[in-house]
């Protein structure tokens, strides 16, 4: 689903291949489109962190961390296509009761992303 998310947004803006800045633009966008509220909290050369208001699966979501893995793959999969690799760390979620998600993609194997727990994900 991941790079099918990818391709479209790629065709949409006429490229073929998004920029870490743009990476972070299709998160947030993307999230918009299924009513979340994401938004960036932090952008590095290393790291993307988010944010998010409001959940788009609403209250089905409580006590469901497993369907944060739907953001955690689709994320992943974007960022490891145009950068090469991804790991993605759900610090905070909503399913688990936090009042909001915290959402870091690792855009380079560091070593604080090798201490994060989380998906690792490969472009190809």
């Amino acid at each position: 689903m991941g790079k099918q998310i990818d391709n479209d947004y790629k065709s949409a803006l006429q490229i073929s291949n998004l920029s870490q800045g743009q990476i972070a633009e299709v998160f947030v966008d993307l999230k918009k489109r299924i009513h979340g509220d994401f938004y960036i909290i932090e952008q590095t050369d290393d790291k993307i962190v988010l944010g998010n208001r409001v959940c788009p699966f609403g209250e089905k979501v409580m006590n469901r961390p497993s369907m944060c893995m739907m953001t955690s793959n689709v994320f992943g999969s974007i960022a490891a296509e145009n950068l090469g690799y991804a790991k993605v760390e759900l610090q905070e979620t909503i399913a688990e009761g936090a009042p909001g998600c915290r959402v870091v993609v690792y855009l380079k194997p560091t070593e604080e992303a090798e201490e994060a727990s989380g998906m690792e994900y490969f472009g190809g």
